[in-house]
């Protein structure tokens, strides 16, 4: 649970003396702070039903609308291609980006719970500026102030429960932040079915309802018990003991404690976490965890489907209710993948997840760019068994991607950095997540003007090199203490280079930890 270091020989040699039950006080705690996730699955699910709405679109998005009508039963790449529309989705996620560096002070200073209640009131205003919305720049402005709630949570939550939870657990406890989120999603996709139906203000109600799990996120929020690491960092020692043994249910807590205490002091000393982040013995937490896996995530693709899937399948042809009916179908996958991570992922460990469910996305990218590429864009109503293959094997994909990329692109990256940068370092996975987020957002639709099926193929390209890195450079973290995971560079054929106790100035005892 305590952050690993380099500076002490004795740290990483007390793991195996922890104790703990899950107790209700450890489950609600991880329940109440989990609601943040449906703060970012809420926006993912609801965006895209609501753009595909002709109510919303005829007081915003005019010229969107008449093409649409034009095309209304046909196939169409461009019907959807209107940088301002796609910048209502996006500039939520470039607002996250700017706001994750005032969270990761705030998390650090102040703590999780701190940043986890910023996140809760900002969204919940952006969510009623949203809903009164009568011209674009209250949209736009409302949409930044859900970022900024939505670059606090995403930064606090994970890192709240990675530290909540025993190692033997912390993949189940950390996810679900991840099924939280799904369930955000899937929700948002039943509002939009229900909502759509509504004239003319049922596009505001999709948007309004969002104040909701910002409610409860704040009310629960105000009772949540910091976590033992936080509590330690700010000096709260005894307090950090009491809630410790709160959320373990055992009095006998002194090796966890001492381990938090170490890391702690390793804490201190660095003074600019984030220019220690950039250090030699933190490269593979910057590589791995503040770089590529959050990048990787949304070059994926399915942030785009998750985003647009009711644009995309009207653009395939389909009808504006069967479209948000088919979206509702993805969100519900999600939530199926989610809970199958859950219950393995601590069994069978995270390289196997990635790996297996990257072949898969491959399989399902090209398959869907094969099928566009003979049967779409030529302006006639796409046949009715395509219509069902391509909501079938997109739902395959979105089961790959919510057992493996969407649970563990949090949870990989906020269980490897040591306590003395992980405020920063999950700052970092936040903001690159929400810069390559927005990037795909912004640019999805119109890619899938110009380059047609090809779209489809780009994102099965960067999946093979996803894919590729994983099996190379990320060792299994499953069960590993997080006071222990510098044990493992340690190890790793390539980044002990980097990481070699005798490049730092530390002595290290063997243990039985495998790569």
């Amino acid at each position: 649970m305590a952050g690993g270091g380099f500076d002490d020989k004795s740290r990483g040699a007390r793991a195996h003396l922890y104790e703990y039950k899950i107790t209700s006080y450890f489950v609600c705690s991880c329940i109440v702070a989990a609601i943040g996730g449906s703060l970012f699955g809420y926006d993912l699910g609801i965006s895209g039903g609501v753009t595909s709405m002709d109510d919303f679109l005829k007081i915003f998005f005019p010229e969107v609308y008449k093409r649409k009508q034009e095309h209304l039963k046909e196939t169409d790449y461009c019907k959807y291609d209107n940088q301002i529309l796609t910048l209502f989705t996006s500039s939520l996620y470039f607002a996250a980006l700017i706001s994750a560096f005032g969270a990761s002070h705030i998390t650090r200073k102040k703590g999780r719970k701190a940043s986890i209640l910023c996140g809760a009131i900002s969204f919940f205003v952006g969510a009623v500026l949203n809903a009164a919305a009568t011209n674009i720049a209250m949209l736009i402005i409302g949409r930044c102030l859900l970022g900024f709630g939505i670059g606090f949570s995403n930064q606090a939550v994970p890192l709240y429960l990675s530290e909540m939870a025993p190692a033997k657990v912390r993949g189940a406890v950390n996810q679900l932040f991840q099924l939280s989120t799904c369930l955000g999603v899937l929700i948002a996709n039943f509002v939009n079915y229900g909502t759509a139906k509504i004239h003319p203000w049922g596009w505001r109600l999709s948007l309004g309802i969002a104040t909701i799990p910002a409610l409860f996120m704040f009310i629960g929020g105000l009772f949540l018990p910091e976590t033992p690491n936080s509590l330690v960092e700010q000096g709260k020692l005894e307090q950090a003991r009491q809630v410790l043994e709160k959320v373990r249910g055992t009095t006998r807590v002194d090796a966890e404690f001492a381990d938090l205490v170490d890391a702690s002091n390793a804490a201190r000393a660095i003074k600019h976490p984030f220019r220690n982040l950039l250090s030699r013995k933190n490269r593979p937490q910057l590589v791995i965890g503040a770089l590529a896996i959050p990048a990787f995530q949304q070059l994926s693709g399915m942030n785009s489907i998750l985003f647009y899937s009711p644009v995309i399948f009207q653009s395939l042809g389909f009808g504006s209710g069967a479209a948000l009916y088919s979206s509702a179908i993805t969100g519900g996958a999600l939530v199926v993948a989610a809970l199958i991570s859950m219950t393995f992922v601590d069994k069978f460990g995270r390289r196997a997840f990635f790996l297996e469910a990257g072949v898969e996305m491959i399989c399902v990218m090209v398959a869907v760019a094969i099928t566009l590429a003979l049967e779409f864009g030529q302006g006639v109503i796409l046949p009715k068994g395509i219509g069902i293959f391509l909501v079938i094997i997109i739902c395959i994909f979105v089961l790959a991607y919510g057992r493996s990329w969407g649970p563990l692109g949090w949870l990989v990256p906020s269980e490897i950095f040591p306590l003395e940068t992980r405020s920063a370092g999950q700052s970092m996975v936040v903001c690159v997540n929400m810069i390559f987020t927005s990037l795909i957002a912004q640019c999805f639709l119109v890619s899938l003007c110009h380059l047609r099926y090809g779209v489809f193929l780009l994102f099965a390209g960067f999946i093979i090199i996803m894919t590729c890195f994983i099996y190379f450079l990320l060792p299994e973290t499953k069960q590993v203490p997080i006071e222990e995971i510098y044990l493992l560079w340690e190890k790793h054929w390539f980044w002990k280079r980097y990481c070699s106790s005798e490049e730092n100035g530390i002595e290290l005892k063997n243990g039985d930890l495998k790569v």
